[in-house]
Order: structure tokens, then sequence, then C-alpha cells
């Protein structure tokens, strides 16, 4: 069963399409990777999916709940994590988890606070007012106050952003937990070591789903093909590169250069071409995430900021 299944999705302000006919399926338990570039519309897909902003057109239906008409119950079973801090910095870490137990009506409120503390390791720090945590302490916060009322899908905006790489893998290690107990995790990134750790990704731009599938899919549904030439890559080098026949993006990684384009044959020729001529080693890569990534946003443009 899927806990998302919504199609058509689509959010106008003004003339302008912010959302454009997506369609979306995540299925119960499933984590979701939601990427795009800034102002690609994932926030405002997020928003309709939880019940916050109603869309002008599209249907279906959030933990079996219509998109449109059961907004409010859609509410109620959502934890949403937004991408800014927004919890009382003046408040300590207990009395904010107290005033969300509130605003949900939740029985037994101290006993549920003392669990949520203890479930996310904040016992200790509970007396610590919010605002001189660290970037991964408000995280947890955050995440804390999402879970707090048992939601049964967690709609994540950026979570990861601005926090160390350790707090970062503690956090992904949470949710991984949280879904092996059946919750159901759509969350946007832009890390490619994050959307690897989805079970399936989707990518949006310009407000329209691009593709869809596990990362293995996506990356063999872009055709790409990466070659890497091995030698001492500088900016006159990789002005040269980029200019040969069937390239379509060039990246130093250390020591090497990796060369990727649409055409396995035209880059096979153009680059082993060059690199015997200049002494270089060139040989098949592997195409990334990253890759497909940037792929999409050229395609697309620069990738500038047109929507939330």
């Amino acid at each position: 069963m899927n806990a998302v299944d919504v199609t058509g999705l689509t959010k106008r302000y003004g003339p302008r399409k912010v959302v454009d006919d997506v369609a979306l399926r995540v299925a119960e338990g499933e984590i979701v990777g939601f990427l795009g570039p800034n102002g690609s519309g994932k926030t405002t897909t997020i928003r309709m999916i939880c019940g916050l902003l109603t869309p002008d057109a599209g249907q279906g239906t959030v933990l079996g709940f219509d998109v449109i008409k059961q907004a409010r119950r859609i509410k109620r079973e959502v934890g949403y994590m937004t991408q800014r801090f927004s919890f009382y910095e003046d408040l300590t870490i207990e009395e904010n988890l107290t005033f969300v137990a509130r605003l949900y009506e939740l029985p037994d409120r101290r006993k549920t606070v003392e669990a949520t503390l203890a479930d996310l390791g904040l016992t200790a720090r509970r007396h610590q007012l919010a605002g001189a945590l660290s970037g991964g302490w408000k995280q947890r916060l955050a995440l804390a106050a999402c879970i707090m009322h048992r939601p049964r899908l967690l709609l994540l905006d950026e979570p990861t952003a601005g926090v160390d790489p350790k707090a970062r893998r503690e956090f992904w290690d949470e949710i991984h937990r949280l879904a092996g107990a059946g919750v159901t995790v759509l969350v946007s990134t832009h890390y490619m070591d994050e959307a690897e750790r989805c079970h399936r990704i989707s990518y949006i731009s310009d407000g329209r789903m691009l593709a869809t599938g596990t990362v293995d899919e996506v990356v063999q549904a872009s055709h790409l093909s990466t070659f890497v030439l091995r030698g001492h890559p500088d900016a006159a080098l990789m002005a040269e590169v980029s200019r040969l026949d069937g390239v379509a993006q060039v990246a130093p990684f250390g020591a090497t250069l990796h060369v990727v384009g649409t055409d396995r044959a035209r880059l096979a020729a153009s680059v082993n071409a060059y690199a015997a001529a200049h002494g270089l080693v060139s040989e098949p890569g592997v195409t990334s995430l990253e890759d497909v990534f940037i792929h999409f946003m050229s395609k697309a443009g620069d990738g500038s900021p047109k929507a939330a």
C-alpha cells in the first residue's frame, strides 16, 4: 500500500506554475529522497502533501486520506520538519517538546515528553535552551518534535543542511530505525550520499518531475557515460577537454578528470584521442548520481530559484 499516492499536483502563484502536474508515490515504510535544485518546487510539493497548501489541481491520497478534502486529517498523521529551525530559542528542549505535546493534545504529556527525550538521546540536555544548541542538536530536537505524536509519515525538508558529518550520519541512522518500525519518510536533500541511502529517489526541476526510481535505475535511465582521464588536471586542461566532441561535463577529482557525455561512442573517440595526444591515461568510469544531478540541472538551465 502507498502512504503517498498523488497525481497531477499543480500549484500556481499568479500566472506562474511552481508545481506542474506532479505525480508521486511512496510505499509504506519506504524512504524516498526528493531531489532538485533550489526553487524546483520541492517545498511546495511537500506542503501540499502534508495539508498545509491546497493544490490548484490534482488528486490522490496521503495515508488513505483525500489530499484535497481531508487535509486536516492528514496534518494530524504527518510529521513535518521544515528547512529552518522553528522552535522557541528562549525555551529549553523539554519546554519546547511540552509545548508541541499540548498543540497535539497528547494524553499523559509528561510521560510522552520523557519517552521522546529518551528516544532521541536528549534527556541529559533537557534543560538547555534551544537557542544555545549546535546545529546537530537543534536538528535532533526538531526531529523529536516531529515524531512525538507518532506520525505514520515523516516529511523532512532538507533536514541536515548546515550540520556536521557525524550529526548527519546519526540522523540517518535514526531515520532508518524509524522506517524499520514502519514509518514512511519523504526527505528532500542536496547531498548525494544521503540520496544514496534512500530506497528510491525522485527528481524535480522547474516544478516538473523528471525521474523516479532507485539510484541505479535513475543513473541508467540518464544514458550518461563517464570516462576518467588520469594525469595532472589544471584549468587549461579542463577547458580544452570541455570543448571536445561529445563532452557534456568535466569535473576534477584529485589527479583525475571525470568526463561525462550522452553519446558513449563519440565521447570515447574524442577522449581517447585527446589522451593519446597528450600522454594521459583514459579509462571508462562509473557515472555517479551527482553526474546525473548536474545533467538535469544543465538541461533545465542554471538552476536559479524559480519556485519554493
